[in-house]
């Protein structure tokens, strides 16, 4: 089976590139707002286009700066362009042709990749005059589209598919190693031999996601900088560790939902939380000189409601002059806050000197292991009997409640299911002991266990 061909789609800020993105994603992946600059991270998937499958790249709006954001906006649109097969050069078809968009085009002529000239927003007839004022960038016909209402698409496909044609890599090409970056990460995954480790990095803005995802990696794949709140996608990126093939999820940091009244912060925050939903192991990267804040709790108890494997990162260790001293104050610390995911690794780590990064995956492969542990019904029932001649559940209205028998129902993350009489007076603090149990006894550490408590129906008792 031939590889689908990789379509970048580039332009300067607010050409409506992630709108296009979306629609041919066929989803809403991107993070789409009015304002110019919301897309700074270079985003992957696949879509379609007629009858063409496509592997899609989303860029930053590319701008003629020397320095800032913009410079390190402006690399990762040029890396794009190196992976790309064919790339889409997005145009507004109101505003016509302006300096930058000149500037970009010189650009495209001389790279070596076939170029398409979309112009965009031409619903109506109100980009008329930009689509003629398109032919003096000397990149062919000009394609008018409306990436909002899907209107020229049909126009888009046979532009594509000629310049496919024409050049020869329909099947063929660079961009082999995308990572393909879909609401559903688990689809078509179910049937590969080897699907890949999901990882999401979340915490705080300005804690250090972007720089660790790079240094795990070892390559500049995400912007970084001293500014707060540069990453808005969640931006999925593919990894390979000791064989085994790895996702990374970059996300935006979370602040606290009462300081949240940015649009486009919420629309990133929702990214961040899908992220956690899909992830099977998250990184929880917490500030090193200011440790467990409430936000950093929040997004903790959010990763165990879910389920998920929860490794706390303690970044910009480098900072940290007493380091023995205050590790141990934070592990007492985290194990008293966070009682629900008890043994939890707790890992200092740098992403600038590159500190405990050697540190970072065996830990996650160990927790991966204990996500997906299952326990034999014939353990869990010596163990139950165990633990209750040890400490039987308390009486209540003076009728004792009596555990009958346990099994695990699920893995990722371990659930049990627990029949007992008068299953709806069971004590939460008897919960507790019993989950704690379970977690000392099969060596479950700081994976999130889910205990379901069923009473027996009495065939006696009248309906």
């Amino acid at each position: 089976m031939t590889r689908p061909p990789t379509i970048a789609v580039v332009g300067r800020p607010n050409v409506g590139k992630s709108t296009l993105f979306n629609r041919l994603a066929g989803k809403p992946l991107a993070i789409v707002d009015d304002r110019p600059g919301v897309t700074r991270d270079r985003r992957e998937a696949r879509g379609r286009l007629g009858d063409l499958d496509l592997r899609l790249i989303d860029t930053a709006g590319y701008e003629d700066a020397k320095d800032g954001i913009e410079a390190r906006m402006r690399a990762q649109t040029e890396a794009a362009l190196k992976h790309a097969d064919v790339c889409i050069f997005l145009i507004d078809g109101r505003e016509g042709v302006t300096a930058l968009d000149e500037r970009f085009a010189a650009l495209l002529r001389k790279s070596d990749r076939p170029v398409i000239l979309a112009v965009n927003k031409c619903e109506g007839k109100q980009g008329d005059a930009g689509a003629l004022e398109a032919w003096n960038l000397g990149l062919g016909e000009p394609v008018p589209i409306s990436a909002a209402h899907g209107e020229g698409m049909a126009d888009l496909y046979r532009a594509v598919l000629d310049a496919l044609e024409d050049a020869g890599i329909a099947g063929e090409g660079p961009g082999e190693d995308l990572v393909l970056d879909d609401e559903d990460p688990n689809l078509d995954e179910e049937e590969d031999d080897n699907p890949p480790l999901r990882i999401a990095v979340v915490g705080r803005p300005n804690v250090g996601k972007s720089t660790l995802v790079n240094a795990l990696i070892g390559e500049e794949r995400l912007i970084t900088g001293p500014e707060a709140g540069l990453t808005r996608d969640a931006i999925a990126v593919e990894w390979e560790w000791n064989g085994r093939r790895v996702r990374l999820h970059d996300t935006a940091g979370l602040r606290k939902r009462g300081k949240v009244e940015d649009r486009l912060e919420r629309m990133s925050a929702a990214d961040t939380l899908r992220a956690i939903k899909f992830a099977e192991v998250v990184l929880l990267l917490v500030d090193a000189e200011r440790p467990f804040e409430k936000q950093d709790l929040t997004i903790a108890s959010r990763v165990a409601d879910e389920g998920r494997g929860l490794i706390v990162l303690l970044s910009k260790w480098d900072t940290v002059t007493d380091k023995q001293k205050t590790l141990q104050v934070m592990r007492e610390e985290f194990e008293r806050l966070l009682p629900q995911v008890k043994g939890a690794p707790l890992l200092p780590v740098s992403g600038l000197t590159g500190r405990g990064l050697d540190q970072i995956m065996p830990a996650v492969d160990q927790l991966h292991r204990n996500w997906r542990a299952k326990v034999k019904t014939r353990d869990l029932n010596d163990w139950l009997k165990e633990m209750t001649q040890r400490h039987p559940p308390p009486a209540v209205d003076g009728r004792r409640v009596k555990p009958r028998y346990m099994a695990q129902t699920k893995g990722r993350p371990p659930t049990f299911v627990l029949m007992c009489s008068r299953a709806a007076h069971m004590p939460d603090s008897y919960k507790r002991y019993l989950i704690n149990g379970l977690r000392e006894a099969f060596d479950l550490p700081g994976v999130p266990i889910r205990l379901i408590v069923k009473g027996g129906k009495n065939p006696y008792a009248k309906d």
